[in-house]
């Protein structure tokens, strides 16, 4: 299990487990994080699941793919350390993974 924490637009921090294999989006829909709509179910064919990544964490969920690129486009307020959760692999090597969920998603 990895521990990830997403932290709303107002400071509250949702801590849950993610199990290797899903992603975390999957974390978040399965543990009920608000913001996190993921209306495309994981197909990378939205921007519902747009998250800030901790500048600390950016390494360790890699890089984002031209595919989520381009949906970013769709995404309010896209900074560097924007990603689609449904393109975030959990792993061991994420645990304590900090996330924002931007406020534009509420």
């Amino acid at each position: 299990m990895a521990k990830i924490t997403f932290t709303q637009h107002n400071g509250t921090e949702i801590e849950t487990n993610g199990i290797p294999g899903m992603t975390v989006m999957e974390t978040a829909i399965k543990n009920q994080v608000p913001g996190i709509d993921a209306d495309c179910g994981g197909a990378c064919a939205c921007a519902t699941c747009h998250v800030y990544v901790e500048a600390e964490w950016m390494d360790k969920v890699g890089a984002r793919n031209p595919m989520e690129e381009d949906m970013l486009d769709f995404a309010f307020d896209v900074r560097p350390e924007s990603r689609l959760s449904c393109q975030i692999k959990v792993s061991d090597a994420l645990d304590g993974l900090r996330v924002r969920v931007p406020e534009k998603q509420f």
